[in-house]
């Protein structure tokens, strides 16, 4: 391909991009990868151009564009190489007087009154960065020093102590201690969302929100012979969990359930639950790095509906925690609202739970949890706390 035609192709991957978040398709990455399936002709070097260019104008906008043109636009502005390749064969329409580049941001300017006040300008550039490729070692299984040993420019994660970080680039699911269930893809700030909860041997934990698994397994591994119930309403993600389990020789139960009824659903856990984990749907905003067209999908409304969603699912939490036991709650987000904010209502209507101080040696106090960022942990951004039902 040449380069006019790789400027194209990331148009046209954008305009799909795009609609996506608009309808609340698959994510971008998934987007490249069906575009080239679909031509083979294209060479690993034309895949990673464009690529590339994709997320460069991902990162350069942050408000969904009109289309993916007008989000190039915006990319080549400031670069004349770039738009040196509108009209030439094989490349995008020349540019003309009716062209309109999208707005070039780091956030969508609604949101920035979302941010928690610890999120200052300073750090809004690292909300997107590149991430690293962080693995959470099966402790039950093995140690980390050993698997340290196992992966070629590995060193462990600073924060989590079950974790390793590994060059950006490193093949992971071809690797005989991935295929064996001894490590999983894990950024460190999910492990701490799992490592904050101090699960115990024995005990009775349910993961109410547990999506795919990941910090189901997390618990499984730092308490292996405990009980462990992992729900969602999601059918398609909670199907991964068991095939992940069963590599990682883990004993956890999966229940689909089905709103509004989960109250009925989880009758026998009801007022039974050693820990009751609410790692609830949210902004995603904590995990720009890897999913930046995460800013073209967010919007006032949504927000709102998802904030109304945290708030129920915490009231069926609060039910399901046994007198002494504990709720952790967590979202992947750094906005007040989705955080401290629904900490802050739920002792508005449950008075007598008591907030807990958390294991994490990182991070800063935000209202009734912790928050940790980017930019100052070098994680994925998360809000956590955690609280005991009073007995």
């Amino acid at each position: 391909m040449t380069p006019a035609a790789r400027l194209q192709a990331a148009i046209e991957v954008l305009d799909l991009v795009v609609a996506s978040a608009r309808d609340d398709g698959p994510p971008a990455d998934a987007l490249v990868t069906r575009y080239f399936k679909q031509r083979r002709y294209a060479g690993s070097k034309d895949r990673r151009a464009v690529r590339e260019l994709v997320f460069r104008a991902i990162r350069a906008v942050g408000e969904r564009p009109a289309d993916g043109r007008a989000a190039m636009l915006a990319l080549a502005a400031d670069d004349a190489e770039l738009r040196a390749l509108f009209g030439e064969p094989r490349g995008p329409e020349p540019l003309c007087d009716g062209d309109a580049a999208a707005a070039r941001s780091l956030l969508p300017p609604w949101l920035v009154a979302e941010l928690s006040p610890l999120v200052g300008e300073e750090e809004w550039s690292a909300l997107l960065e590149r991430a690293p490729l962080d693995l959470r070692v099966n402790v039950a299984r093995t140690d980390r020093e050993t698997m340290v040993g196992q992966f070629p420019g590995a060193e462990a994660t600073p924060i989590s102590p079950w974790g390793i970080r590994l060059p950006a680039d490193t093949r992971v699911d071809d690797h005989p201690s991935f295929a064996e269930g001894l490590v999983e893809v894990q950024d460190e700030g999910s492990q701490l969302i799992a490592f904050a909860c101090e699960p115990k041997s024995g005990e009775r934990l349910l993961d109410l929100c547990a999506g795919a698994g990941g910090k189901s397994l997390a618990l499984a591994a730092a308490a292996p012979r405990s009980t462990i119930l992992a729900t969602d309403s999601n059918r398609a993600r909670l199907a991964k969990l068991p095939p992940r389990a069963a590599r990682a020789q883990a004993m956890i139960e999966t229940r689909l359930l089905n709103p509004p009824r989960e109250l009925d659903e989880l009758a026998e856990w009801r007022g039974s639950a050693d820990l009751v984990l609410i790692d609830a749907p949210c902004s995603g905003s904590g995990t720009w790095r890897r999913n930046p067209e995460g800013r073209w999908r967010l919007t006032p409304e949504r927000l709102d509906r998802l904030i109304t969603v945290q708030e129920r699912l915490i009231d069926i939490g609060t039910e399901m925690v046994r007198p002494g036991g504990r709720l952790v709650y967590a979202v992947c987000s750094l906005l007040s609202r989705e955080g401290s904010g629904q900490i802050q209502r739920l002792f508005e209507r449950r008075s007598g739970w008591i907030s807990e101080e958390t294991p994490i040696a990182a991070g800063r106090s935000d209202g009734g949890g912790r928050l940790l960022t980017p930019g100052h942990d070098g994680t994925d951004g998360f809000f956590v706390a955690r609280l005991r039902r009073p007995c």
